[in-house]
């Protein structure tokens, strides 16, 4: 039984890892007042450029940081079209989500099948054959550590430092911020560029990690989970760590449930994670006064500089 739970637990970890690094990411897009709808493109294409960069080079490494690099040159045509053409937000990140299925598909079609060896686990000498604490602490991949120390980094950036004041501050009031002398596009350019890293990131763990392969539209609706986690977060990071465990734990619900033969048809068991979300985010919509303390105010609007 004890082994059945720690098993349990390590496999909502595992799930939890790619909503975790996007959500995260997209949390502090957020909080600079840009609202990018984009991250499920961004995920694939840092999916199929992991891939594709451990199969050429043979380094997981070198992997991640192709990931990383094409998530973050995603989200700057983002930043381009948004910061730098004042375009839509919500268009321009739905268009983002539909150029980065396509790409996707075209970058991975000569890997679809191809496999190769998952990332390797980080196991500490004496500490990863401890019995429970073992295993559930110390047997994961760099990515799972990455995705947990990100989380903290963050938070200790938006709340203990002046820089995570000055951006908090732009998301907040973007005219008052410019009015004092801060650099309001630059901020929020590297902030956007922060998320597309993350949600690469989080693309690379399902191709590396997760389920070591690539294969079209492999994130299945992941992206659109870690924006509904910001909102169910209420745009802090600790509750995005908590909520990230939570829709974890809802899709490694479905594939056990599967697997045990629950006579339930499978394609109610395969819709639980996004009907979670959709309840989810219906409950916390009728706490209006919640999102409008915690919401950034400038969330989503486009920044014209006084001439």
């Amino acid at each position: 039984m004890l082994e059945t739970v720690t098993a349990l637990l390590i496999a909502t970890i595992i799930a939890a890892t790619p909503l975790l690094l996007a959500a995260t990411g997209e949390l502090v897009a957020e909080k600079s007042g840009v609202l990018n709808l984009g991250v499920e493109g961004m995920m694939l294409v840092g999916a199929v450029s992991g891939f594709i960069g451990v199969q050429v080079t043979g380094s997981g490494t070198l992997g991640i940081v192709a990931a990383a690099l094409a998530g973050a040159l995603m989200a700057l045509v983002f930043a381009f079209l948004t910061l730098g053409l004042k375009a839509n937000q919500v268009a321009t990140g739905l268009a983002l989500t539909l150029f980065g299925i396509g790409l996707s598909a075209l970058m991975g079609k000569d890997f679809v099948g191809t496999p190769h060896d998952r990332l390797p686990q980080l196991a500490v000498p004496g500490l990863s054959d401890l019995p429970v604490i073992g295993p559930l602490l110390f047997g994961h991949d760099a990515l799972v550590y990455l995705a947990l120390a990100l989380v903290a980094a963050v938070h200790w950036f938006l709340y203990h430092t002046r820089r995570g004041l000055v951006l908090r501050a732009v998301g907040e009031n973007h005219d008052a911020a410019h009015a004092i002398g801060y650099p309001v596009l630059r901020i929020r350019l590297m902030a956007t560029l922060f998320g597309g890293a993350m949600s690469g990131l989080g693309g690379a763990y399902l191709s590396l990690a997760y389920t070591p392969q690539w294969a079209e539209n492999m994130t299945a609706g992941r992206g659109w989970i870690a924006l509904a986690l910001v909102v169910f977060a209420t745009w802090k990071p600790g509750r995005v760590l908590v909520g990230a465990w939570l829709f974890g734990g809802v899709t490694l619900g479905q594939l056990y449930g599967q697997g045990l033969g629950i006579p339930v048809p499978s394609q109610f068991m395969a819709m639980l994670p996004y009907l979670a979300t959709v309840l989810v985010l219906v409950a916390i919509s009728r706490d209006r006064v919640r999102i409008r303390l915690n919401a950034p105010a400038c969330i989503g609007k486009t920044f014209h500089p006084a001439a």
